[in-house]
């Protein structure tokens, strides 16, 4: 039989971990990143292939927990490239007699601060990737229905968010919270009764009035106790600014920002390492139309 050689790594891949550095100083802002993180140990685990023994092999669930772990380490705000050099040789040194290489590919998600009434908000973040949407019906007359809409506008608070009171039963398990993280893809679709000035200009007002509806005033923000309420709040406040719109949907998923812990191995990751999911996710919609 030929001599073998067998390369090998093992690793765990797309690990999503979000880092919340929350202010310390009254009127210092919060500061968020989102992180996709793949790790790759080159270690000597070759006897579990050949023969099934796994007594060397740094288990690919541990490496998850560590993603997690190791951000929580790192109190001050830092750089991907720093943390991944951080994770990497967190590897190394801790599994000295195992590990001999690690490779940490990561990307971040490019959460901004957004802007309120001129002002950055100390809690509010989006991602720059929302569409503008465009439906346009002409009858036989000749006269034309246009509908608006924006999707893909994602929106995300750090604090001033809860869920409580809600209703229970055998197989409910949330627990009540004044305070989580509040993360949606809105998707807003609205049409109008007569013609504006301006489509292109509508639309970039209408886009704000739901972002400044949603975060509320730069520094203090606005409470929103479930995410059907700012919904409303937000519908709202384009009915009452835009007379020429008749009605608008709304679409808003809550995507959860879920407090990472570790209870087995007694870590306690508090409120500021989260696990993002999209799926699954609560999903809240409605219209509101003017009474005619």
């Amino acid at each position: 039989m030929a001599e073998e050689e067998l390369e090998h790594q093992h690793g765990k891949a797309r690990v999503r971990v979000a880092r919340l550095w929350r202010s310390k100083v009254d009127g210092q802002p919060n500061y968020l990143v989102e992180w996709n993180v793949s790790v790759s140990l080159i270690s000597k685990v070759l006897p579990a292939f050949t023969e099934g023994d796994n007594s060397n092999i740094v288990a690919t669930d541990t490496i998850k927990n560590t993603v997690y772990a190791v951000a929580k380490e790192c109190t001050e705000r830092l750089s991907p490239e720093d943390y991944g050099v951080r994770l990497g040789k967190h590897f190394l040194t801790t599994y000295p007699e195992i590990v001999t290489g690690s490779k940490i590919t990561l990307f971040e998600k490019p959460w901004e601060r957004v802007t309120v009434n001129g002002q950055l908000h100390d809690h509010g973040y989006k991602l720059g990737s929302e569409k503008h949407t465009v439906e346009v019906v002409v009858k036989s007359d000749g006269e034309a229905e246009v509908t608006s809409g924006v999707s893909e506008l994602s929106l995300l608070k750090t604090t001033q968010s809860g869920f409580e009171g809600f209703f229970r039963d055998k197989y409910t398990i949330l627990s009540d919270t004044r305070e989580r993280m509040l993360a949606s893809a809105v998707r807003a679709v609205w049409s109008y009764s007569t013609k504006p000035a301006d489509y292109q200009k509508t639309y970039e007002e209408v886009k704000d009035v739901l972002v400044t509806t949603f975060f509320g005033p730069p520094h203090e923000g606005v409470y929103s106790p479930s995410v059907q309420k700012t919904l409303y709040e937000m519908a709202q406040a384009v009915l009452a600014r835009f007379p020429e719109i008749d009605s608008i949907y709304l679409n808003m998923p809550n995507i959860h920002f879920l407090p990472v812990n570790m209870p087995t191995v007694g870590v306690k990751l508090g409120d500021d390492v989260f696990t993002p999911t999209d799926e699954p996710h609560g999903t809240i919609e409605a219209r509101l139309s003017r009474k005619h």
